[in-house]
């Protein structure tokens, strides 16, 4: 964590710890005294990069030979996903959804239980036939941290899945959704950071403001013969974000519908993937 200025003398009457014992327990590694908004500037400007907090004796060459030296983690979908299934229920319930957890937001539950959705929330590396084992009506893949390379069990999830029922993933998941259809995503110079992002839905022209937190996009020209098709683009940069396939009832977004924090003007993406559902129950 970079701060400019922290404060160790926390206020509001629930809290039980300070940040810094926080921190400390989750072994988070932290500084403060840094211009954070001329940090931003660099990283908006030069990208994301490399770096390492360093004590004021270390030579500067021995800081820069370990950054090189360093190999990025791959297994941060592994390490906050959950260890066995378990079960999210809600009352009068109309359809059962299998989530797969790639670092799960308690708020998606909460949208999908008001859904009327019972929940079996399983690890990021269950297979096909575990799924159907479960016989649910839709497949939910979560938001999470890291790159689509890191989630490769997840991928071959959904395209084994893919036309045998409903298919939603946000975030991460309309990444892998993309991978797992053929096409190729890259990292972006600059991700998308913010609750402030404009997106219009090509379907209607409608456009929300959304919570975004990716450094990773769909490589457009690549969903060329997937059968995946883009149905909304950021505003501010014409990214893609989000695509659907009609003929598999498969749906993406690459932002946080669910908002939490953020606005929830695409909130409406939830009761399509119910639509979806019903659709698919409807012709069986």
């Amino acid at each position: 964590m970079i701060v400019g200025e922290y404060n160790d003398h926390p206020s509001n009457f629930r809290c039980t710890k300070t940040l810094s014992e926080i921190m400390v327990d989750y072994d988070i590694p932290g500084i403060e005294g840094i211009d954070t908004r001329s940090l931003t500037r660099h990283l908006r400007d030069h990208g994301s990069c490399r770096g390492m907090f360093a004590g004021i004796g270390m030579p500067r060459e021995e800081a820069l030979e370990l950054i090189r030296s360093a190999h990025p983690r791959t297994d941060a979908v592994s390490r906050v996903s959950c260890r066995k299934p378990w079960r999210s229920r809600t009352a009068n319930h109309k359809f059962h959804v299998v989530v797969v957890d790639c670092g799960l937001k308690m708020s998606i539950l909460r949208c999908l239980n008001e859904r009327g959705c019972n929940l079996t929330v399983v690890p990021y590396n269950t297979t096909a036939e575990q799924v159907l084992e479960l016989k649910p009506d839709g497949l939910f893949v979560t938001s999470g941290p890291g790159a689509p390379d890191d989630a490769r069990p997840v991928i071959d999830l959904i395209r084994d899945l893919r036309g045998k029922l409903p298919i939603f993933g946000v975030d991460l998941g309309h990444l892998l959704i993309a991978r797992a259809y053929g096409a190729s995503t890259e990292r972006m110079k600059s991700g998308h950071r913010g609750g402030n992002h404009p997106v219009r839905d090509l379907r209607s022209g409608k456009v929300s403001i959304t919570a975004q937190s990716h450094d990773y996009a769909v490589c457009e020209d690549s969903l060329v013969g997937t059968g995946l098709e883009v149905i909304m683009r950021d505003l501010t940069d014409n990214v893609v974000e989000g695509c659907q396939c009609k003929e598999d009832h498969t749906l993406s977004a690459q932002f946080h519908p669910e908002g939490a924090p953020g606005p929830q003007d695409a909130i409406y993406l939830f009761d399509e993937f119910v639509d979806l559902m019903k659709e698919v129950r409807h012709n069986a």
